[in-house]
Formats: structure tokens, C-alpha cells, sequence
């Protein structure tokens, strides 16, 4: 398929997990993609399978580093057609544990860096009705243990995501989410290392393993192709079933 020939699309947090995945993936269907994440020597690396490909190093928790991320997008490839904000960081712990400046951190990258860098853009994303699909989580539809930082976060996000899409009308612009669940990136490393927290997240999950990386870029690129050119404005949940429970514990 080749469904983003001569597009330009976006990927925050391109050096790994899901934003390198979902960047391949583009780039698979013919899309020039801008890769963006704080480490260059990670991102010339995932952008070494990238035909057409503009690396672009900035800490979207700044705002210098979404104006250079901006400048850089829109100079790469002379438009914006898909802008993925999958950039995202998480602290763990109760309000207790958790200090003022982790708290900022986590909402400074995944929330405010997210809007700073869709309200660079989007002038250039009316241009050329484009789209913006966002990484949020399941953790931003319900709450956690000791995630609470995080959960404020990916809620906002999930919000975030229905107020754009409103905000878009009549422009052409759509606005979407995902919403994994456990998913293997370098963000859950410490998790996946414990293999009795694996196993209870494995007995909620009906597909019975975690997320890969792929199975999250695969549904990001179908939100942003005209093959969901009438979805607007969703949070869709890619949790392998996780969300069809009411909670209930499995039954033998």
C-alpha cells in the first residue's frame, strides 16, 4: 500500500517503542516522514529504514524545542499532511511519592508539548486537511495504581482529542486517539521484568500478551488514511479486549 505517497507526516517520540514503529510504518506507504524525539543518534538509526525520512532532534517539553520541531517539519518537505503526538514520559508513584517537578515533567511533555506543537502546525494541517492522531492510553479512559500523574496526563490527552475535533469544524481537519494498553516499548521495560505483574495484566487481557509496538502503528496509520476519512474526533482503544471487561476477575 501506498496510501501516503507525497504526504509529509509528523511522528513525536520517533526513536523508539511506538512512535519508530509507526514512523517504518509511513514510510512503508510512501510517506516522507519527520522524526522527532531528544536523541539524534536514536532517530538517525530508526530513520536508516526510512526512504525519505528528516530527522529532527528537539525536547518537546520546551518551547523552543516545539518551535524548532515546527520550523523544521514545515521547511522539510514544503507541507503537513499527518501530525502523530506520541512523544509521552510517565512517573510512578501515590501523591505522596510523587514530587512537584515529576508532576510538571509528565504534563509538560504529554500534555502541554502535545498542544504547543498542534497549534504550531495547525494552519498547516488546514492547508492541506490534514489529520492529527494522538497517542493516549488506556490509562487516559481509567485510573491506575500509583500512576496518577500519568493518568491526569492521558486523560487530558483523551479530552484533548474530542475538544480539537470540535474545534476543527467545517476545516477538514480530523482529530483522533489510541488508547493502548500494556504495550512493549522501553517505557514498560521495568514491567515486563516482572513476571508476576505480567501475568496479572496477561489474565485481563482476552488476546493473552501484551501489545507490540506494531499493532499500535498499524491502527495509527489506518486513522490517519482516507480510510477513516469519517472518523473524527475518537479515542479507540487498542487493549487486545483489556476494556471489555467490567472488571470482574477471570473465570476458570
Amino acid at each position: 500500500m501506498t496510501r501516503f505517497e507525497n504526504k509529509t507526516v509528523i511522528v513525536t517520540g520517533a526513536s523508539s517503542g511506538i512512535g519508530a514503529a509507526t514512523a517504518r510504518r509511513f514510510g512503508r506507504e510512501g510517506a516522507n516522514v519527520v522524526l522527532v524525539s531528544r536523541t539524534q543518534s536514536k532517530l538517525d538509526k530508526v530513520a536508516e529504514d526510512i526512504p525519505s525520512a528528516k530527522v529532527v532532534p528537539a525536547d518537546l517539553s520546551t518551547r523552543e524545542g516545539v518551535a524548532t520541531a515546527a520550523k523544521a517539519a514545515r521547511e522539510a518537505f514544503g507541507q503537513v499532511d499527518v501530525l502523530v503526538n506520541n512523544a509521552g514520559t510517565a512517573v510512578t508513584g501515590s501523591i505522596e511519592d510523587v514530587d512537584e517537578d515529576g508532576f510538571a515533567e509528565v504534563m509538560e511533555t504529554d500534555v502541554t508539548g502535545v498542544w504547543r506543537l498542534t497549534k504550531a502546525l495547525w494552519g498547516d494541517l488546514k492547508a492541506t486537511k490534514g489529520n492529527v492522531v494522538m497517542t493516549s492510553s488506556v490509562s487516559g479512559i481509567g485510573g491506575d495504581w500509583n500512576m496518577h500523574a500519568y493518568n491526569a496526563a492521558k486523560g487530558a490527552v483523551t479530552n484533548l482529542t474530542r475538544a480539537l475535533a470540535l474545534d476543527a469544524r467545517n476545516s477538514g481537519v480530523r482529530v483522533n486517539a489510541v488508547n493502548p494498553s500494556f504495550t512493549k516499548t522501553e517505557l514498560t521495560s521495568d514491567m515486563l521484568e516482572n513476571d508476576e505483574l505480567v501475568a496479572k495484566f496477561m489474565e485481563r487481557i482476552p488476546l493473552g500478551r501484551p501489545a507490540e509496538p506494531e499493532d499500535i502503528a498499524d491502527v495509527i496509520a489506518f486513522l490517519a488514511s482516507d480510510d477513516a476519512r469519517f472518523v473524527n474526533g475518537v479515542n479507540l482503544p487498542v487493549d487486545g479486549g483489556l476494556s471489555a471487561s467490567n472488571g470482574q476477575p477471570p473465570q476458570a
